[in-house]
């Protein structure tokens, strides 16, 4: 008798979950739906990563519990925006070098994507919708007007690439640059921890300047170069679309060249204050 009921629990298990399968490959991954879940998905995943953060902060950082409110808001911010960065940056450097997705192969790049691709940028999306609306909900203590610009931009961006498919190769070249992300969050972390003056805080500054100058500012070159070399495709876009491939980077790359003179700036000033303590 324990055996057969043993037997129909595990047959009850297995339908569910070939029912769970179809549902997640005929639903939630199948082509039209994928730009939904993703961002969805995206904005979800920032919960929970907010969430943990709040938990596991308190195990590896003792002075947690002693920050102001927004201090512990921001902390979480940072972390969701690290773990998007590493995530999004990832995917772009996959898509972008090593995949075959927008080969020149057959057919225009500007036109080509993939349910990959597609997903990324869904999470993209789910990401910059739930950071906005916390930088807007707790204006200006999470980011000034710089930031409401940015995210605007991206969301805009991303979610048009997302949702017709244009110029996803342009979207992932741009979202290269999310890879300074997780050193500028650092530089926060580390300065709300009191370790403005420590080894690991003029390490990640030294990083920060040669990643920034690498991923924000030369990067937006080679992408010009590389619309330069396939004009004849950018063109064939919808007007929305290539009005965006030549406005957003521009835009991004002002206020890279902005934030990366203040990145010089704080650069000098620790190694300067270095100098006098040595």
């Amino acid at each position: 008798m324990t055996m057969q009921v043993s037997k129909t629990a595990v047959m009850a298990i297995k339908a569910y979950q070939h029912q769970a399968k179809l549902l997640f490959n005929d639903y939630l991954l199948a082509d039209p739906f994928i730009p939904y879940t993703s961002v969805i998905g995206g904005v979800l995943l920032c919960k929970l990563i907010y969430d943990l953060s709040q938990f596991t902060t308190l195990w590896y950082y003792k002075g947690y519990a002693g920050l102001m409110k927004i201090q512990r808001a921001e902390w979480g911010n940072r972390c969701i925006s690290t773990a998007h960065a590493i995530f999004i940056s990832g995917m772009a450097l996959y898509l972008v070098f090593l995949s075959d997705v927008f080969s020149d192969s057959d057919g225009p790049i500007t036109f080509k994507s993939s349910s990959l691709s597609t997903f990324a940028l869904g999470i993209s999306v789910g990401y910059f919708i739930s950071d906005l609306g916390m930088i807007a909900w707790s204006y200006p203590s999470l980011g000034g007007l710089e930031y409401i610009v940015h995210h605007l931009l991206s969301v805009v961006a991303v979610a048009y690439s997302m949702l017709s498919g244009e110029g996803q190769v342009y979207t992932f070249m741009v979202l290269i640059s999310e890879i300074t992300t997780p050193c500028v969050n650092m530089r926060w972390f580390l300065d709300t921890a009191g370790m403005k003056m420590s080894r690991l805080y003029l390490l990640n500054g030294v990083v920060l300047f040669f990643g920034w100058l690498i991923a924000r500012i030369l990067l937006f070159g080679y992408i010009y170069h590389h619309v330069y070399l396939h004009y004849y495709q950018v063109k064939q876009m919808f007007f929305f679309g290539f009005f965006l491939v030549f406005v957003v980077p521009f835009a991004l790359a002002v206020m890279n060249l902005m934030w990366f003179g203040k990145i010089l700036k704080g650069l000098k000033k620790i190694l300067a204050k270095r100098q006098q303590t040595d």
